[in-house]
């Protein structure tokens, strides 16, 4: 890191403007702006489920899926930089099919929710779908590597595994969807 932050704030973003990693000024609501601070969030719910109790294994996981969104915040801050390989998705892919394996096949829709490690997995999936639609957003104005589309593809998907697996670690099971289930609650007492 060769800028050491010894003074937290510098007035240079006052009129509504950012420096990238290459130097170059633009707009607090670029396109470029946004999918950086899409990431950011993403990298912050991970950190507030982390804050749970979680089996080692998913800790370590989480902790290290957090490093990568760092470099990809990395990448995405410095315009024509590729900093992820497609080695990452495909570690992801393997964290995947482990966890997966030991969960019994969707036969129906589930709900986010159950304990709440599990929901804030869900919580942090849709985060990730949200960062992952900033970036293809972006790629359709300016470059941005595959392998950072596909990354964040892959991460929903073990943020979803990753939910059911912490409902059954915490001694539950999927909240499974009741279609029409709204309609058959019941009425307000009169």
């Amino acid at each position: 890191m060769g800028h050491r932050l010894t003074k937290i704030y510098t007035r240079t973003g006052d009129a509504g403007e950012t420096g990238l990693g290459d130097g170059t000024r633009v707009s607090k609501d670029s396109q470029r702006v946004h999918a950086l601070g899409e990431i950011d969030e993403l990298n912050s719910t991970i950190g507030v489920l982390l804050a749970e109790q979680l089996p080692e294994d998913i800790r370590a996981a989480l902790s290290s899926v957090q490093h990568d969104l760092f470099d990809l915040g990395g990448e995405v801050c410095i315009p024509g930089h590729a900093g992820m390989g497609e080695d990452r998705a495909a570690r992801l892919e393997t964290l995947l099919d482990g966890y997966n394996r030991d969960l019994p096949p969707l036969k129906e829709f589930i709900l986010p929710g159950g304990t709440r490690a599990a929901s804030l997995a869900h919580l942090a999936r849709t985060v990730c779908r949200r960062a992952e639609r900033a970036l293809v957003a972006l790629a359709r104005a300016e470059p941005v590597s595959d392998a950072a589309r596909k990354y964040l593809n892959r991460l929903s998907d073990l943020l979803f595994v990753l939910g059911r697996t912490l409902n059954r670690a915490g001694g539950g099971s999927d909240v499974l969807w009741q279609p029409g289930k709204s309609a058959k609650a019941a009425k307000p007492a009169r």
